[in-house]
């Protein structure tokens, strides 16, 4: 559902940037995907490790639930090394 670019800065914090193109869903669906991942990197930001990271929505994740995209999202900042498991 997604893709996670990632990488170091020397900010003292982490940066997170999104994309969800039109290919997503219309504009409620596009809007709907950012609010949950907004909220998702919301937890995930004070133990964030210092990186730039731009988090990419694939169409699936319009059918994704919420649950979903949080574990994808953990898994995958997990695997880039922006936060511990």
């Amino acid at each position: 559902m997604l893709v996670v670019c990632a990488s170091r800065t020397n900010a003292s914090h982490a940066r997170f940037a999104l994309a969800v193109s039109r290919k997503v869903g219309n504009a409620v669906v596009r809007n709907r995907v950012k609010r949950r991942l907004r909220e998702v990197l919301r937890h995930l930001r004070p133990s964030a490790r210092p990186f730039d990271v731009v988090v990419i929505a694939r169409p699936s994740a319009a059918n994704g639930a919420f649950a979903a995209l949080e574990a994808e999202v953990l898994q995958l900042l997990a695997r880039a090394g922006v936060v511990s498991r």
